[in-house]
């Protein structure tokens, strides 16, 4: 393939036949150009995506790419950029997925707020409300499709020439995560680490609450001009997000009213059950926000602080000498666990089109330290994550960058107060260890608010009789997803199989007594049938988390 081609200059070719032909490049990355065409079949202007790495070499990717465009074709919004076709086309030798989408002229979020920026310090509140509810106007409708975008930020937004908000990018990341290509790790989150929540940073299941935060973030820049966490390095910027609370906007901007804080602080909330419950309870707060104050100008106090997540050099890695390093103030307990997605599935973000992204360089060296004891290892979570579009987007150098083991560095922190966490969180050792018996392991309390369980949610046995082959090696397999799954179901499963787990309980009661809400090894780990490992499970028992 010729270098320009590599890039994604395919000006002057054609897909599907001679259906589209490529004309202006819009953008382009290290996994993506966009370019304007002309589609001849209905004669309009539309903009095509395509992927341009290894990704398209993968059957399985490409397949997977295919049933979520599919899937994203089938939202229809106002307020969402449309996709019209998807396929795949030879190009130079090789197979190279495009998706076709509506062409926006406009400008993006991002280019607007600079401009914003520039004259009055940040976007005035009014107008970034309602930037922020049309937004989630889009969102409201993506997670009723079970659809969660997972790198929502100015960059993936367009302004029309109108004025209409246009959200862009849904489900192409999730098939980048699927865990399905060589490319990708176990625990893979792809994502822009200045708008990660909490639970992406960790590698954890994430549901439409995790674009909410997103949005938050989003929200607090546009009012500020600048983002409540930033750092040096993408593995700072992940910390803070998950240690670190935010600053309110109005001591960034002194013109916002005490409402535009409260709103801010819910969807910045570090526990996903805390966040306001869906897009459209937040969009309603933002409309009846706005419509609550009088409009002002911007008044940006100068130097005013945001959190930088720097502390995490001393409190993750230990010196050059060796001995280790206290970490450097007190650490907060991190949230509750978070419960998976429940009818959402997670996406995660690709190049946005109209908006140059960049290429990558290695990631740092995992973390080393010693887990607390009863506190399993965790698995090697990578983050593939892109720095956000324009200089306030808060990347340094405008560079694709890779997070490495963020959720094991996170963790790390986690590991010196283990004992404590395991107190905070509810969490009590299961004494059934070993082979699995037929019955949940134990019966908790009823406390008030308890969930009782949902025994439809079941395994067949033969995903552990029968589990699928790993991807990379013939001689391995890959580990099944149990989570949401009744316990029952899925030691019936395991019993079957011959395997062995660990059960540790969680108070929760948004999926009742006996879900299973996180597993680890993760699921689609690959794991030696002939040395198969115990498996750890959070079991909730249906109570209400404690305070």
């Amino acid at each position: 393939m010729s270098q320009d081609a590599g890039q994604g200059r395919y000006a002057g070719r054609t897909f599907a036949g001679t259906r589209y032909q490529l004309r202006d490049l819009l953008g382009e990355g290290g996994m993506a150009s966009v370019h304007l065409a002309y589609d001849s079949v209905l004669d309009r202007q539309v903009a095509i995506k395509t992927l341009h790495t290894e990704l398209g070499r993968e059957p399985a990717f490409r397949e997977r790419f295919r049933r979520e465009a599919q899937a994203v074709a089938k939202l229809t919004h106002t307020n969402i950029v449309s996709v019209f076709d998807t396929g795949e086309d030879d190009l130079d030798g090789m197979t190279t997925p495009y998706i076709v989408m509506e062409y926006v002229e406009g400008r993006p979020l991002g280019s607007v707020l600079d401009e914003a920026v520039r004259r009055q310090g940040a976007m005035p509140a009014d107008q970034a409300l309602g930037v922020t509810a049309d937004v989630l106007a889009a969102l409201e409708i993506s997670h009723e499709m079970g659809l969660v975008h997972r790198d929502i930020k100015p960059g993936n937004v367009m302004i029309t020439k109108r004025g209409v908000v246009k959200v862009m990018d849904f489900g192409i990341a999730r098939a980048m995560q699927s865990g399905v290509t060589s490319m990708t790790q176990t625990g893979m989150v792809v994502g822009t680490p200045q708008y990660l929540s909490p639970e992406q940073a960790l590698g954890r299941g994430v549901d439409a609450r995790s674009d909410l935060y997103s949005v938050g973030i989003m929200l607090f820049q546009l009012v500020t001009g600048r983002l409540p966490f930033d750092a040096d390095s993408p593995l700072a910027i992940a910390y803070a997000h998950v240690q670190e609370e935010p600053v309110a906007p109005s001591s960034v901007n002194r013109a916002l009213p005490p409402a535009v804080d409260a709103l801010v602080a819910r969807a910045l909330k570090k526990n996903p059950n805390e966040r306001f419950p869906s897009a459209e309870a937040m969009r309603d707060e933002c409309l009846r926000v706005a419509a609550s104050f009088r409009a002002a100008p911007p008044s940006i106090v100068p130097g005013a602080p945001t959190s930088s997540g720097a502390g995490v050099g001393s409190a993750v890695f230990p010196p050059v000498d060796g001995t280790a390093a206290a970490p450097a103030g007190p650490v907060r307990t991190p949230y509750q666990p978070t419960p998976a997605p429940g009818p959402y599935g997670g996406p995660a973000p690709t190049p946005s089109y109209g908006y140059p992204q960049h290429g990558g360089y290695p990631a740092p060296g995992p973390a080393a330290y010693a887990p607390a004891q009863g506190v399993p290892t965790p698995p090697p979570y990578t983050t593939a994550a892109e720095p956000p579009s324009g200089p306030r987007g808060g990347g340094r150098g405008g560079k694709r960058v890779i997070i490495g083991s963020v959720a094991v560095a996170v963790i790390a922190v986690g590991a010196l107060i283990g004992a404590l966490l395991m107190n905070n969180n509810g969490k009590k050792d299961d004494p059934e260890a070993g082979r699995a018996t037929a019955g949940a392991s134990s019966t908790p309390t009823k406390a008030s608010g308890y969930r009782g369980p949902d025994t439809t949610k079941t395994i067949d046995t033969d995903e552990c009789t029968e589990p699928q082959e790993s991807y990379n090696d013939p001689d391995k397999i890959r580990l099944p997803d149990f989570t949401f799954k009744y316990i029952k179901s899925v030691k019936e499963c395991f019993n079957a199989a011959g395997w062995t787990m660990k059960t540790v309980s969680v108070d929760e009661n948004t999926y009742g007594e006996g879900s299973i809400r996180e597993q680890f090894p993760a699921p689609g780990t690959d794991v030696d049938p002939e040395k198969m490992p115990e498996i750890l499970f959070n079991v909730s028992t249906g109570n209400p988390p404690s305070a």
